[in-house]
């Protein structure tokens, strides 16, 4: 079971819990720089005027709630500037952070988040594929929201896993704009009356793609506008910790119930595509020194068109030039690089075969015997 508690004490991380409270005050209790990712679904500030109907003339179920209300423009940046100072504390040096919102609030956040320091990595439109018409005929229909995903500051090393997100786009390069429905039918929580319980209630499968691309399990996901707590429930699903911050109590009830059904993930269903980045670094001359491949040896290119020697060092020498695997490749090639490891190939029993595998046979004994 979860928690849903007041904060008490910065000394410990209170994972998994839903805290009770402003977001600001709460977020400036907890351990600096102690959050691996923070996805904020904050105040839209949508300024709606009046009620809004459909052509039956049945009123819209629309935001118009008193968390969503600024005075004016000045309050709502000074909002955003205090949550936004609150919330880079806490991520760790290789931290992010995902906001999402609509026209009426996306471009002044952008703003505060590069004076607050973030460098901004992407923006991400969630294309709606199944959006609420526009009832007056007076604008577009409202399709899409937008996501900015930014690192605690420029250069920092933030995770993505490029891999996982093409594995999950079959094969494909995830682009930026994602296409997925906003919460309907059985997904859509409701409250004891049968109406929304939140009225912008989040997709599992926009958080699915967030937390699977830009974390590993195990890491800390921090959400500070919890609502009904679709992060938390993703996160607890996918073996991330998480920590939600919720001033209204029909919200944290909501979540509460919500998360408590949620199950998590066996171990092998956690486990995503790694990226090749983040896998051990293998030098081609560790392959020479271990003897799998001996100074002398013949590398041949892919298609057989060019071969070079192994050398004692770990470099090649082939024609008229010597270097690295990938030097010699791109120069063969007249190419400006080359992916040695995948270029080249040895024989073996009469078969060639890519020196990678002799690379991965490696990696695997890392894994198998770890330091």
């Amino acid at each position: 079971m979860t928690k849903m508690t007041k904060l008490k004490s910065a000394d410990a991380l209170p994972l998994n819990t839903i805290l009770d409270g402003d977001c600001i005050e709460v977020m400036n209790g907890l351990p600096e720089a102690s959050v691996d990712l923070i996805f904020a679904d904050p105040p839209y500030n949508l300024q709606l005027k009046g009620d809004l109907h459909r052509p039956d003339n049945s009123r819209v179920d629309a935001v118009d709630d008193h968390w969503d209300q600024f005075q004016s423009f000045a309050a709502y940046d000074r909002f955003t500037k205090d949550w936004l100072k609150a919330a880079r504390r806490l991520l760790k040096p290789g931290g992010a952070i995902w906001v999402i919102g609509s026209y009426h609030n996306i471009f002044r956040v952008g703003t505060a988040l590069q004076d607050a320091g973030f460098w901004i990595l992407n923006d991400v439109v969630w294309r709606k594929s199944n959006p609420m018409p526009n009832f007056r005929g007076k604008r577009f229909t409202n399709a899409h929201e937008t996501m900015i995903w930014a690192s605690k500051g420029e250069g920092a090393k933030y995770t993505f896993n490029y891999e996982a997100l093409k594995a999950l786009n079959e094969g494909i390069q995830m682009r930026s704009d994602w296409v997925l429905p906003i919460c309907n039918g059985g997904e859509r929580l409701k409250d004891a009356a049968g109406e929304k319980a939140h009225p912008t209630q989040k997709p599992v499968s926009l958080l699915h793609r967030v937390l699977v691309g830009s974390t590993n399990v195990g890491d800390v996901v921090l959400d500070p506008f919890f609502g009904t707590g679709t992060t938390g429930a993703v996160a607890k699903m996918l073996g991330r910790d998480w920590i939600g911050i919720e001033r209204e109590a029909a919200y944290r009830a909501v979540a509460q119930a919500r998360i408590d059904g949620v199950r998590k993930f066996d171990k092998a269903g956690l486990e995503v595509t790694t990226s090749k980045r983040a896998e051990p670094r293998i030098p081609f001359g560790q392959l020479v020194e271990r003897g799998m491949l001996r100074p002398g040896e013949e590398l041949y290119s892919v298609g057989n068109r060019h071969k070079a020697k192994v050398r004692a060092d770990g470099t090649l020498i082939g024609n008229d030039v010597k270097g690295s695997i990938h030097q010699v490749g791109a120069h063969l090639e007249g190419a400006p690089s080359c992916n040695g490891w995948t270029y080249w190939h040895f024989k073996r029993d009469g078969k060639v075969v890519p020196i990678d595998v002799l690379r991965q046979q490696i990696r695997a004994e890392m894994v198998e015997r770890p330091n």
